[in-house]
This record gives C-alpha cells, structure tokens and sequence, in this order.
C-alpha cells in the first residue's frame, strides 16, 4: 500500500485536509510539525541546541514563548533558519523515514505530512504526493486571524517556502483549498476513490 505525502504552503489546510482524509481512508499518520513540537518541548538537548543555535534564553515550563521566539527569529533571519532546520530536520526526518521505509510494498498505509517536502528533496519516498493549496491573500488572512500573526511575519514566512506553482507542478495530486469545507470534502473524496482504486 502506498505512502501518501501531505504538502502545501503554510495555513493552505493541510491539517484539515489530512483529518477527512483520515476520516475516509485510515492510515497511519505522522505530522512533522507535531514533531517539531514535540521535539522543542520533550527534548532537553534539542532545546538547548537550538537556543545556543539561535543565542536565546532557554526558559524552561513556557513553551509558548519559547515557540514565538523562535518563529520571530528564523523567519527574520535566514542563517538562524538555517540553522534550526540542520538541528531539527535530521531528526524528524529520520523518524518519518524508517517508517516509510517499513511500509513500501506493504499492507499498510501512510499518511506524511510535511510542509517542506520538496525543499528537502524527500521525493522519492513517497508514491503519491498530494499538495494542498489556496491563494497568497487567503494564506496571509487566515495567518493572521487564525495565528495571530502580523502581516509582516505571515508574509516572511510564506516568502521562504518554495512557491507554490513549483509544488503544483511537482505534485501527484492537487487539492485547492479556497472555499469551504463542504468543497474541500468533496475534492478528498474523490482523492480516496481515485486511491482506491489505484491501491485496492
């Protein structure tokens, strides 16, 4: 059974899309930015990289600061972006890859989602590949009605993610999420019985 990859620009839905897809098709499932949080707030000598990494005060029980912190930080300066993602990536890469690895050709699915899919080469792991998309204006809008971002920083960080015509382009599969949810669950839907039918 195949392993499907969850990409997209920032606050395109990918985490909605990947709930009904789930909700259709049951999987195993990893999220890579649940990872990453997991990683930032369970793992004390991750924690301690990437605050000696970025020159910031490392203050232990308030998570939430530490998170803003860090987005602040990378997304204004590339070379502390940079450097989060050569202590963070190899470790949540390594973990999504050996089960990958463990299912190719198996009877088991897997759903990865993984916002820098291409800008990390990752490619070849997967069988099908699924972007999930939506306009520039409606990324920034839900950034900041839904994250409480400024402006300035949705656009920074949507800035440092591959543009999405590139994605598309590179993708199995597109789902286009600018409407409602109502047309987002009928674009899965068709994805589950186009997979259906390819899989069994």
């Amino acid at each position: 059974m195949p392993v499907v990859g969850i990409t997209g620009g920032i606050a395109s839905g990918k985490s909605t899309f990947s709930r009904e897809l789930l909700r259709r098709l049951p999987a195993d499932f990893f999220d890579a930015d649940a990872c990453a949080r997991e990683l930032l707030a369970t793992d004390g000598e991750i924690r301690s990289r990437v605050a000696q990494a970025l020159n910031i005060e490392l203050v232990s029980g308030d998570q939430g600061l530490f998170r803003a912190e860090i987005r602040d930080l990378v997304f204004s300066d590339p070379r502390k972006r940079e450097a989060l993602e050569a202590i963070l990536h190899p470790e949540i890469g390594g973990r999504w890859m050996r089960d990958a690895g463990k299912r190719k050709g198996g009877a088991e699915w897997l759903y990865v989602d993984i916002p820098l899919l291409f800008e990390t080469g990752a490619e070849s792991y997967f069988d099908e590949i699924v972007v999930v998309g939506c306009t520039k204006s409606t990324q920034v809008e839900r950034l900041q009605e839904n994250r409480g971002l400024s402006g300035e920083i949705a656009q920074k960080i949507i800035a440092t993610q591959l543009d999405l015509g590139l994605k598309i382009n590179k993708a199995d599969h597109l789902i286009w999420n600018e409407s409602n949810l109502r047309i987002l669950e009928g674009q899965t839907a068709l994805l589950v019985g186009w997979l259906k039918e390819r899989y069994g």
